[in-house]
């Protein structure tokens, strides 16, 4: 108890201390006018008043100098403000620079404020606060998305089975009760295990592309009664070494392998793998490349395949960009062994699809089609150019679109469908359509940062529906936003289905940035695709009276006298400098006018 005293009083004013200090020294001696007590005692019953003393007497030896006149030195210590003079503090320096306390292991008393951090759901960005939605995307921290996927409310808690379940249960059992056989003419290629391929240890956030992807389209599927109901599943399997060397260098395959040995690994500082990784790629690629064949012999009509890892980004000697093996460049080849002789590929993933397109970039049979972000090589993985139009002999082989900006949306999509993708399409007149569907251009997306909805990926999946008879496969690839990526998957199987988009395209209005882009690759793709002339004519005209409108507006904003003259000193001249740009703009009278 006596140094929990000691140990408080000194945290309160820093006096303690020296009076333990002074008692042990055994320093006692008479005080002024007679008064005989120890300093230590002294000092630690004066400190709670604030106004504690240190004596310090000039005696050579204490004992014997007890009556006599005894000349203090020093009076007060720790004196009030203006008791000390400057000459009192330089005569005696050597007192306060030996006395003073050291108190260099004094620590304040801190409080501990815990922070709240936590990780949407949806989008995997960090929230700092006790709140429950998300300051990005506004989810509830414990939405039921991956139970009921898109249906479920982003806004509030999931609280069991809800009035959504509810509806959408009585909805799916009057669809069952009508359904035939030609409605199960849709394939589904998914399997529980490419769930297992996950990051071990968590960076900075949740890695964007993770289990739960699969997860918020199953629950979307199975809540609209689409997967399992409507659909139907293929059995996976994995796919054979031999059918991957088809695409990649053993070296590839032989480092996927050996991950299966390692608790964690990574490829690049994005691409991670665990023990389970390579069992997944595997499977993600036979299940691509079985769905190609079945589709193309013609025992189902389209399919979808809810695969993991991605496969765009992977190379003939490298995995990258979260992505292991090509499903997309198996599948094209699978559908080849099977009997096409031409097959074109669709990639609308907002990055450009770097491996797809050194698989093929040589060869004729396949079409390699891809719209992505660009930005000069500033966007990710930075290839991608309008000018990579394939080599050796299979120039024209790779169109690439490339987005000069983010933001792109439903509109310049649909008009760089309309102008490039089917004219060249059609030309090539493949024997069957791949698409590698990534939903990471849809609005919402936190990697993307376009603004495709779910109606445009809809509109783009039925646009290509036609050119091989139906014959079409979508591969999932990017999309990193639960919500966004679900609610495009579910729009799309709808189509193949047979569902129609929606309502009818009326006149499509590109941005600028948008038009300009088209207008490029249509100038260099023009000497491989002969059907692009007309259109490029056409195109160039509604760009010179595009830029000739931009400019006249230009001129007249700088013709025009700031706005707030009209209310100021200046009305006058705002009056007169406003009625002459009318009369200009009207016009002179012609003088062959009537």
């Amino acid at each position: 108890m006596g140094s929990e005293t000691i140990k408080t009083g000194r945290l309160a004013n820093g006096e303690a201390q020296k009076s333990v200090h002074k008692e042990r020294r055994g320093l006692s001696s008479n005080g002024m006018n007679g008064k005989h007590e120890n300093l230590g005692s002294n000092r630690a019953g004066t400190s709670s008043s604030g106004e504690g003393y240190d004596l310090m007497m000039n005696t050579g030896d204490v004992d014997g100098n007890l009556d006599g006149d005894i000349e203090p030195v020093f009076v007060c210590k720790k004196a009030r403000q203006g008791d000390l003079t400057f000459q009192d503090i330089h005569d005696h320096g050597d007192f306060f620079d030996e006395d003073e306390e050291d108190d260099s292991d004094w620590e304040p008393v801190q409080k501990h404020v815990e922070l709240i951090k936590w990780f949407c759901v949806n989008c995997t960005m960090v929230n700092l606060g006790d709140g429950v939605v998300c300051d990005l995307c506004g989810e509830h921290k414990d939405s039921g998305i991956l139970r009921l996927g898109f249906f479920a409310s982003p806004s509030s808690q999931d609280a069991g089975c809800s009035e959504v379940e509810s509806e959408m249960k009585g909805k799916n059992k009057e669809m069952h009760s009508q359904l035939s056989a030609s409605n199960s003419s849709t394939a589904i290629g998914f399997d529980q295990r490419m769930l297992l391929h996950s990051e071990v240890q968590m960076k900075s956030h949740p890695h964007p592309e993770r289990s739960d992807r699969l997860r918020a389209i199953a629950a979307s599927l199975a809540t609209a009664g689409l997967f399992p109901g409507r659909c139907y599943p293929i059995s996976a399997r994995e796919i054979t070494r031999e059918e991957l060397q088809m695409v990649h260098s053993l070296e590839h395959i032989q480092d996927v392998e050996l991950t299966s040995h390692i608790f964690s690994s990574y490829f690049t500082p994005d691409t991670y793998a665990n023990e389970h990784s390579a069992c997944a790629a595997r499977l993600a690629a036979g299940l691509c490349a079985d769905l190609a064949s079945t589709i193309f012999s013609g025992r189902v009509k389209n399919g979808f395949a809810m695969v993991r890892p991605p496969g765009h980004h992977a190379g003939v000697r490298e995995a990258m960009g979260f992505c292991l093996h090509n499903n997309a460049a198996v599948a094209a080849l699978a559908a080849q062994a099977a009997g096409a002789k031409k097959v074109l590929i669709v990639d609308w993933d907002v990055h450009h699809g770097n491996g797809t397109q050194e698989i093929f970039d040589q060869n004729k049979s396949v079409l390699y089609i891809s719209l992505h972000r660009h930005e000069g090589g500033k966007f990710y993985p930075g290839t991608g150019s309008a000018n990579e139009v394939g080599r050796n002999g299979a120039e024209g082989s790779c169109v690439n679109i490339p987005w000069s900006r983010g933001g792109v949306g439903d509109n310049d999509y649909i008009f760089a469908f309309q102008n490039l993708v089917l004219p060249i399409a059609t030309e090539f007149a493949p024997d069957f359509t791949i698409i590698s569907a990534g939903f990471d251009a849809a609005r919402g997306d936190p990697l993307g940062c376009c603004d495709v909805t779910p109606a445009g990926y809809s509109r783009m999946t039925d646009m290509l529906y036609t050119l091989t008879g139906g014959k079409l496969l979508v591969i999932l690839e990017g999309g990193y936003n639960l919500r966004s990526i679900s609610s495009s998957a579910t729009s799309v199987i709808k189509v193949l289905l047979g569902e129609g988009p929606g309502s009818e395209l009326g006149n499509i209005a590109p941005s600028r940035a948008g038009l300009q882009t088209v207008l490029e690759v249509m100038k260099i793709q023009m000497n491989f695709w002969p059907s692009l002339g007309s259109s490029y004519a056409k195109l160039q005209s509604q760009w010179g009276a595009y830029c000739n409108t931009r400019k006249q507006i230009k001129k007249r904003q700088r013709t025009e006298p700031p706005i707030w003259w009209k209310w100021g000193r200046k009305r006058l001249l705002y009056h007169i400098l406003v009625r002459r740009l009318h009369v200009k703009s009207k016009g002179k009278p012609s003088l062959h006018s009537s």
